[in-house]
């Protein structure tokens, strides 16, 4: 059961019933619409009241998913015109470079137009970079080939593994943190 409202300055707000919630959960998110999930027990009324109780925090929220489509967009126009022999030699440059600067070893490397993954590091040190790194700001790129010729010296993401590739860019925390803002353009 669903209904739709709408909210001067907002725009449309889906009211929709769920099994799964056990309280009243407003959620705002890039390329949807703004739902409300109503728990059992709960009235659409009481569900509305609520909305219209958070117009601010609503409002915050559109603006920075506003800025996500935008980037989105950017990117998915950048992403398009990448030629793959040119994400080859300019990836597998910036990778050979970095490998050294940081005294790192691989066996392989591919360029992949990847769906789901920016980077990987098989067991036996193949590391796959996706072509799609070149619409992203270079420090990001940088970020990825780091986080991958890591690695190839610690298989997971432990504690080990970010002190290691901590030590290495900085802040890498942020950058991750960063990089999944581009996710969605996959």
């Amino acid at each position: 059961m669903a209904s739709t409202i709408e909210i001067r300055g907002i725009g449309q707000v889906l009211l929709e019933r769920s099994k799964r919630a056990r309280h009243l959960n407003i959620s705002v998110k890039p390329f949807k619409e703004i739902r409300v999930a109503v728990p059992y027990g709960v009235s659409f009324k009481e569900a509305e009241k609520v909305a219209y109780s958070q117009i601010r925090w609503i409002q915050k929220q559109l603006d920075r998913m506003r800025e996500l489509e935008d980037k989105h967009k950017a990117f998915s126009e950048n992403s398009t015109k990448i030629d793959r022999s040119e994400a080859r030699k300019r990836l597998v440059g910036r990778l050979n470079e970095l490998s050294e600067l940081h005294g790192f070893t691989y066996n392989r490397v591919f360029i992949r137009n990847q769906k789901t993954r920016w980077g990987s590091c098989s067991a036996e040190n193949n590391i796959s970079l996706n072509m799609k790194l070149l619409a992203l700001p270079e420090e990001l790129v940088d970020y990825v080939i780091l986080h991958e010729l890591v690695h190839t010296r610690i298989k997971n993401h432990t504690k080990d593994f970010w002190m290691k590739l901590d030590g290495i860019v900085g802040n890498a925390k942020t950058l991750n943190s960063r990089l999944n803002e581009y996710d969605m353009a996959l």
